[in-house]
């Protein structure tokens, strides 16, 4: 995404008109922020993916926090990536912006008995039980996805289309390792 793209999209979910180049609109993102901060309505900014912003959009994300706020949080942010985001934000250009993060955490994926929990809860939100898998397919499935709560879901979904097609009763280790060859994960 461009910087231009950045502002526009802000500008939308602001709620505010994105004219007058960067500039004008820059300026009118920081009048809405001041202005739902004075509301008490302090905004809230997630970016997911944040792994891929440029190092132009991290700049003006840091302006929109240098600008005026130093005795005030008028906005929060929230940056979600991949563990490659950290590199970018060790960079010189933006110790500023990483000085603004008070809250830094990086998930290492899910604990085996975490995966396990995590698989039979999407489970039971479906109507199915604990009996559909075995233990050793759960410990299965977090060896080979790591605890990746992405990779713990497409592996799961190819388990229980492999398990069905070969009119499995239950989810066991050899479906699972199907799965993970179906998904290349060995």
């Amino acid at each position: 995404m461009s910087v231009m793209e950045f502002y526009r999209q802000l500008c939308a979910v602001l709620g505010v008109e994105g004219r007058g180049g960067k500039l004008g609109m820059f300026r009118a993102i920081q009048e809405q922020i001041l202005c739902l901060y004075y509301e008490k309505k302090q905004p809230l900014l997630v970016v997911d993916k944040a792994q891929y912003l440029s190092t132009g959009i991290l700049e003006d994300i840091k302006m929109f926090m240098n600008y005026n706020y130093d005795s005030v949080n008028c906005f929060t942010l929230v940056l979600c990536g991949e563990p490659h985001l950290n590199s970018p934000l060790r960079k010189p250009v933006h110790e500023v912006l990483r000085q603004r993060i008070t809250v830094h955490d990086n998930f290492n994926g899910f604990t085996d008995a975490e995966v396990a929990q995590y698989v039979l809860h999407k489970l039971f939100c479906v109507g199915g039980s604990a009996s559909i898998i075995d233990q050793a397919a759960l410990c299965a499935v977090h060896s080979h996805s790591q605890g990746n709560p992405r990779l713990v879901d497409n592996l799961m979904t190819d388990a229980l289309a492999l398990g069905a097609q070969m009119e499995k009763k239950s989810i066991d280790t050899e479906v699972i390792l199907a799965a993970v060859s179906n998904q290349n994960l060995s």
